[in-house]
C-alpha cells in the first residue's frame, strides 16, 4: 500500500441499522428454508389440505410441516381457515403477500430442477478431487 492510498472511506458508526440486517435475516431464513420452499410452492395453485401437502411434501414430518406452517402463518404468508365440519377441515392457503414470494420460489425451484444434473456433477466432481487429496 502506497501512502498515498490512506484516504480509505470509512462507514459511519452502525449505518447499516436503518435496514435491519437481523430482520432482513429471520425473514430470509423463513422463507429460504426447504420445506418453507416446497410449501410455497404448492400453494401458489391454490389452497391445499394438511394432509394433502403432506403427502405433497416428500420427507416431511407432521411435526415439520406443522411447524413450518405456523411459522408462514406467523409471517402474514399463509392463512388458515377452519371449516365447522365433523371432522373439523382445514385449509391451508397463500395470502396476497405470500402470492407476491410464490413466483421468485417457483422461479428458483423451477431453476433448480433445470440445473439438477450439472449441480450433481459438480458436486461429485467436488467430492473426487477432495478424496484424492
Amino acid at each position: 500500500m502506497k501512502p498515498e492510498h490512506t484516504n480509505v472511506p470509512v462507514l459511519p458508526p452502525n449505518a447499516h441499522l436503518g435496514s435491519d440486517c437481523r430482520g432482513v435475516a429471520s425473514i430470509l431464513a423463513r422463507v429460504g428454508d426447504k420445506w418453507s420452499v416446497f410449501v410455497i410452492m404448492l400453494l401458489g395453485n391454490g389452497p391445499r389440505r394438511f394432509n394433502e401437502i403432506k403427502r405433497m411434501v416428500g420427507g416431511i414430518s407432521q411435526r415439520m410441516l406443522t411447524l413450518t406452517l405456523r411459522g408462514l402463518e406467523r409471517d402474514g404468508l399463509v392463512t388458515r381457515t377452519v371449516f365447522p365440519t365433523i371432522p373439523p377441515r382445514v385449509d391451508y392457503e397463500l395470502t396476497d403477500l405470500g402470492r407476491g414470494l410464490w413466483q421468485p420460489v417457483e422461479a428458483l425451484g423451477m431453476w433448480a430442477r433445470e440445473h439438477q444434473t450439472e449441480i450433481e456433477d459438480a458436486r461429485a466432481r467436488f467430492d473426487r478431487r477432495n478424496e484424492a487429496g
